[in-house]
């Protein structure tokens, strides 16, 4: 029996109650997302469901004239104690009607608190970017008295269609979904409806004098609501371009720092006009984040500014640029290979391609930080990823996706910028790489190898030619080497922290020795307290210089975001690790503070600490980088004393295409503290 398997037989069955059958029903498997319902009528019909849920646990009573308070007893569920404890607060009784509309504001925290505890329960998983999906087995974990094969969502779903299409009986608690299902207008999109089975939806709502109240009720508070769009709207401030020029921030390089300090000047959305320019709009705090994370599906999409860029390798329709049920396809698709998992589970490959790239470092060195990190990263990214060797072609590559990332992604570069004599021949690179993968990817030459990326691409394009069109492939193959570029410049910036802070560095160093007691690390010996110190010192590093802080977005649908009304078409600018300089979220956030991540702050536990981005695009790999950076900080610690060169160097920021230290960076070999060990790697 596996932990997996053990641990589902040993936990006590969950009830998931009208709130979390309600949510299973509005997931849509396809696209990992909820079902579009208007922020308004979602969180009335999430607060009908508690409220239902509280009276068939007669908590409460409720009726057409009142509902009544019948006992005050905590549930156990945070979700409906949250909204027991205001009834329990009222003198007198009041209506349904009444109870809806005051406890609206609470629907936001009681969706979060229902899905976090179907997750805890193993009925769901959430993947980065707010993607959710069905955990294996999850009818395991829930308290019904049938339990079949078919899936949660669908064994709710069965019981759903029976009632309407069959006739059959419904309980209450059917009842009362179907009724709050029909007042969010998503049946229709459920389940084929003809006016019989339209006439039987009615008929059910009256069937429960719950169901109908609240039902009603709700109904009641939606017709009387003011549209969203038109209430408080605010015009958007304007910032002169001279706040971002003599900005100290600015000057330095530190975007989320500059965006931080004119988020707390003007707000968290406001404008800049550059001459000849239509205005640049920013999102730049935590509230925006959030926002990006729960509606930027709904009223943002990603191709417009991507499609330039992605037609310099000629493709069309990449990962990046796409949305919706197609973006989570590939999501699917990637997801194993941008695991921690998998690069736990392939240490002893990555790691010594990683020895034999370090034993090129020699007592006496002086080398540019940036890459000398990168090509460290690399040599374990590309036995990981593509099982073939790129050492030879890293640098051109990256510094052709970097050229081609500032002419044609962010434009701050000329077009011919990208056509000179050195971008030509980086360019090359490109072609080698393929003719390489092509080689060593024959069903012959993969027979027996563990899968890499390469191979679940293959397998992907082969099983979905629409999605993955071969124009594609070189723009696909080539990005797999894009986590090189952001996690080797990450770990520069994780190496001048450490040799800055001696403190520090002892403590990395400590923990060091106990992984890397075997020269290969230990899977086991990753958990977060034994090396507990490094993981919350690689926290702090990407909360204070992450690389990529800034996406950009068109606004598909118009929408308010805090008071401020965005239009379709314009193009947005979400700054999401300002809020890493945002001092109420980060006291003193210019001090670099790794008990910051201790379990009594956890500062870092909010929309506010965002380094991999916000929303569905945030990075599927940010787990497989956490985890990276850690073992190959520990190794550099490890195996030798660095100083800066010169000593007192003070860090200076190069901030397009994506954040990074100035060429300026050096690291001098100072010492070799232990041999690097000589491990054949293993069978790839």
């Amino acid at each position: 029996m596996t932990q997996t398997q053990d641990t589902l037989q040993s936990q006590p069955r969950i009830r998931l109650g009208v709130s979390g059958e309600f949510l299973l029903m509005l997931l849509n498997e396809e696209t990992g997302h909820f079902r579009q319902v208007s922020e308004r009528r979602m969180a009335l019909a999430m607060t009908g469901a508690v409220l239902a849920d509280l009276s068939l646990l007669s908590r409460i009573d409720t009726d057409l004239e009142s509902l009544r308070l019948l006992d005050a007893t905590p549930t156990g569920v945070e979700a409906l104690d949250s909204a027991l404890e205001q009834i329990a607060s009222e003198s007198s009784a009041q209506t349904a009607e009444y109870w809806i509309e005051r406890l609206t504001p609470m629907a936001e925290p009681a969706i979060d608190a229902t899905l976090r505890r179907m997750v805890e329960a193993h009925v769901l998983q959430h993947y980065s970017g707010d993607f959710w999906v069905l955990a294996p087995d999850a009818w395991r974990s829930i308290a019904i008295i049938d339990p079949s094969d078919e899936s949660v969502i669908q064994f709710v779903r069965t019981r759903v269609s029976a009632v309407i299409f069959d006739e059959q009986l419904p309980s209450p608690e059917d009842i009362i979904v179907i009724c709050l299902l029909s007042v969010c207008d998503v049946l229709q999109h459920m389940f084929e409806l003809d006016d019989q089975s339209i006439r039987r939806i009615e008929l059910v709502c009256r069937l429960d004098l719950i169901g109908r109240t609240l039902s009603e009720a709700v109904a009641k508070n939606i017709a009387k609501q003011v549209p969203l769009q038109t209430a408080g709207v605010r015009p958007i401030p304007k910032v002169p371009i001279h706040k971002f020029i003599t900005n100290r921030h600015a000057r330095e390089g530190s975007i989320p720092a500059l965006f931080a300090s004119l988020s707390a000047e003007f707000g968290p959305v406001f404008q800049a006009k550059i001459p000849f320019k239509e205005p640049m709009i920013f999102l730049s705090s935590s509230e925006t984040n959030r926002w990006v994370n729960r509606r930027g599906r709904m009223h943002l999409r990603t191709r417009d500014y991507f499609q330039d860029f992605e037609q310099v390798y000629g493709a069309v329709g990449t990962i990046p640029s796409l949305d919706g049920a197609d973006h989570f396809q590939w999501r699917k698709t990637m997801r194993p290979g941008g695991s921690r998992q998998r690069y736990e589970d392939r240490l002893g490959l990555t790691i010594p391609h990683a020895y034999k790239e370090m034993s090129t470092w020699q007592v006496g060195d002086t080398r540019r930080a940036v890459p000398m990190c990168r090509r460290l990263i690399n040599a374990q990214f590309s036995q990981l990823h593509l099982s073939i060797e790129t050492q030879d072609l890293i640098d051109d590559l990256i510094a052709y996706k970097e050229r081609a990332a500032g002419t044609h992604l962010v434009k701050a570069l000329p077009r011919f910028m990208l056509k000179t004599p050195r971008m030509r021949r980086c360019g090359r690179a490109i072609a080698e790489l393929m003719n390489r993968i092509k080689e060593s990817h024959t069903p012959d030459m993969r027979t027996g190898c563990p899968v890499d990326q390469i191979d679940e691409l293959l397998e992907f394009r082969d099983s979905n030619p629409r999605l993955f069109p071969e124009t594609n492939i070189e723009f696909a193959l080539a990005a797999t080497l894009l986590t090189t570029w952001y996690t080797g410049d990450q770990l520069s910036f994780a190496i001048y922290c450490m040799v800055t802070q001696p403190h520090l560095h002892e403590q990395i160093q400590r923990e060091a020795e106990t992984v890397l007691a075997n020269g290969l690390p230990d899977p086991e010996q990753l958990d977060d307290s034994t090396i507990d110190v490094t993981r919350r010192f690689i926290s702090e590093v990407l909360r204070m210089y992450p690389i990529a802080g800034v996406s950009f977005r068109t606004v598909s649908n118009s929408c308010v975001v805090e008071d401020h009304e965005l239009k379709a078409g314009q193009l947005l600018y979400i700054v999401y690790a300002a809020s890493h300089y945002d001092e109420n979220l980060f006291p003193d956030p210019f001090r670099f503070d790794i008990d910051r991540y201790l379990p009594e702050r956890k500062e870092h536990v909010s929309p506010g600490y965002a380094p991999f981005g916000v929303g569905a695009h945030m990075c599927l790999g940010y787990q497989l980088v956490e985890i990276m950076l850690a073992v190959n900080l520990m190794m550099v610690a490890h195996h030798f004393t660095i100083d800066l060169a010169p000593k007192n160097y003070k860090l200076r920021l190069s901030p397009f295409p994506a954040m990074k230290p100035s060429r300026r960076l050096k690291f001098a070999i100072k010492e070799q503290r232990h041999p690097i060990p000589s491990i054949e790697p293993a069978a790839s």
